[in-house]
């Protein structure tokens, strides 16, 4: 849990053009947002204060709250997300670091990139791609500020 840092120009549009946007709004929008993407968010809560998202609730897995925040964050508009979510059965073992977790996107970056860099193996990139779909829906379609997932290595 914590704070994850998003870059805040990147990221799909979501909130239109206005700023004047409610918070309530851009809450209800980040929920919607999410569940696009087939996840529950009946026991997820969005908050929005200016550039920050709050979530808060349960949920089953790590994965699925690793790709819930990042769903959150790569929004434009958005540079940070306060993870509050707790694990409805959490595993014995502690998950990895949360600088780890993530992976901001440099330009010049693609997957197998940034596989090599991250497990020292080009070919894992494959890893990297399923674990933020459905985000992502092709492994070339990446973007300089993206937060991607990183699942550990098994």
């Amino acid at each position: 849990m914590g704070l994850i840092s998003f870059i805040k120009s990147a990221g799909e549009k979501i909130f239109g053009k206005s700023e004047e946007t409610l918070k309530i709004e851009k809450a209800e929008l980040i929920s919607s947002h999410i569940k696009k993407f087939g996840f529950d968010t009946s026991t997820i809560q969005v908050l929005v204060d200016n550039e920050k998202v709050t979530l808060s609730g349960s949920i089953d897995t790590y994965e699925n709250k690793n790709k819930i925040i990042v769903v959150a964050g790569n929004v434009a508009g958005i540079s940070l997300v306060n993870d509050q979510i707790t694990l409805t059965n959490p595993p014995s073992v502690a998950p990895p670091e949360p600088e780890k977790q993530f992976y901001t996107v440099k330009k010049g970056d693609y997957l197998s990139k940034i596989a090599k860099e991250v497990y020292g193996k080009s070919n894992k990139y494959d890893i990297i791609f399923e674990a933020n779909k459905p985000m992502l829906k092709d492994a070339n379609l990446i973007y300089p500020g993206q937060v991607l997932v990183i699942p550990p290595l098994n």
